[in-house]
């Protein structure tokens, strides 16, 4: 009886042993299901900060003179020439008006118009434009599926 009873203690170790040292095996998963839907939101935000500079040069010079009830003495073209200046240390040479004509009233103390323009070479106009531009995008996605 004691072998019949170590034979089974022994049977009930390796059975117990067995059963934990088996490999598990899965079951496959399967949906089951006939329809549905799935909605899917994405949202966006950024922000755009730029800066424009535009910057107009002129690369010579422009004189004009006009009126009436003046009269030029002399020439009415202006004099052109080399100029020069020295700004602290730095030194710049364009050509430019260097004499313009002379203008008097014909008729002193009677009515009379006299404009004189001159523009010379250089930076003439600048913009700058400073823009933020905040952008805001939501996209929604709805996916139906059935069986």
């Amino acid at each position: 009886m004691t072998k019949l009873k170590e034979t089974i203690s022994l049977g009930l170790i390796l059975g117990v042993f067995y059963s934990l040292v088996q490999p598990a095996y899965s079951v496959p998963v399967v949906p089951n299901f006939t329809q549905g839907s799935m909605t899917s939101t994405t949202e966006t935000k950024s922000k755009v900060v730029e800066t424009i500079n535009s910057m107009d040069y002129n690369t010579g010079y422009q004189y004009s003179a006009t009126g009436s009830g003046i009269t030029a003495s002399g020439n009415l073209s202006p004099g052109t020439g080399v100029n020069t200046i020295t700004i602290d240390g730095v030194t710049s040479t364009w050509t430019g008006v260097t004499s313009k004509p002379s203008f008097v009233q014909t008729n002193p103390g009677a009515a009379f118009q006299f404009t004189e323009t001159y523009q010379g070479p250089g930076l003439s106009n600048q913009t700058i434009i400073q823009r933020t531009t905040d952008i805001d995008s939501v996209t929604t996605t709805t996916s139906i599926f059935s069986q």
